[in-house]
């Protein structure tokens, strides 16, 4: 069974900038085989997943103003399924950092991190979150959120235009629709894996995905967003 590109309507296939990572995702997948059954299983559940991505929102610092621009009626993020934040990782399926990680703050980042349940993703919003922003060079703030937990996101700028937010979750949806859900991120470790997560460090050692990580994880970065993208044309095409 062919595993499909991911589409979204709104941007053509080519328009997109990081479709060299997903394809080689997609060419793992082909080399392992994929189960007619459970291949049409992951693409149901995973476009299911890719349209109700909730938020853990973490706004420490200025980026979480475009945050809140993103959540408004000029841009609208409901309009792809992103709407629904929470305020406890137990009912959320990722982390949107927007804002600047202090040394203080970060212990709390991580434990929130790990709360979370698997699958769980990472957007990192901002030059801050990825790599200190202008206040790399202090004292008290984490050189980018990747020291502490596996980002799949980047998306760069001081503050990022709510453009750039909106095509950088689209993007992690398009990562979302071709993972391999069963037997992927959300299965048991076996005792090999739980002995290799402990040995990597931490109290109980690495998550699933972590510790996947740790063997492959292709990160999407937003270089530029399209001359054409028009965010309030949303899904209407």
């Amino acid at each position: 069974m062919e595993v499909r590109k991911p589409v979204i309507k709104s941007i053509p296939y080519d328009e997109f900038k990081d479709n060299k990572g997903l394809e080689k995702i997609v060419d793992e997948l082909h080399e392992g085989g994929v189960n007619v059954v459970l291949g049409s299983l992951d693409q149901a559940i995973n476009w299911g997943r890719s349209n109700s991505l909730w938020s853990l929102t973490f706004g420490t610092s200025c980026c979480g103003i475009e945050f809140m621009a993103v959540g408004c009626a000029r841009y609208d993020f409901s309009r792809f399924g992103f709407e629904v934040t929470r305020n406890s990782p137990r009912q959320a399926d990722l982390i949107m950092c927007a804002g600047t990680i202090t040394n203080k703050m970060a212990p709390v980042f991580k434990r929130l991190y790990d709360e979370m349940a698997e699958p769980k993703y990472v957007v990192a919003v901002g030059g801050c979150a990825i790599s200190g922003g202008p206040f790399k060079n202090s004292y008290n703030v984490v050189r980018g959120i990747s020291e502490i937990v596996p980002v799949d996101v980047y998306v760069p700028g001081c503050p990022p235009r709510p453009e750039a937010i909106l095509y950088g979750m689209m993007q992690l949806q398009r990562k979302v629709k071709v993972e391999k859900f069963f037997g992927g991120a959300n299965h048991k470790m076996n005792s090999e894996e739980k002995e290799l997560s402990m040995s990597k460090g931490g109290l109980h050692g690495l998550s699933n995905e972590a510790l996947a990580g740790e063997k492959k994880r292709e990160t999407i970065v937003v270089n530029n967003v399209p001359e054409d993208f028009d965010a309030k044309k949303g899904l209407t095409d």
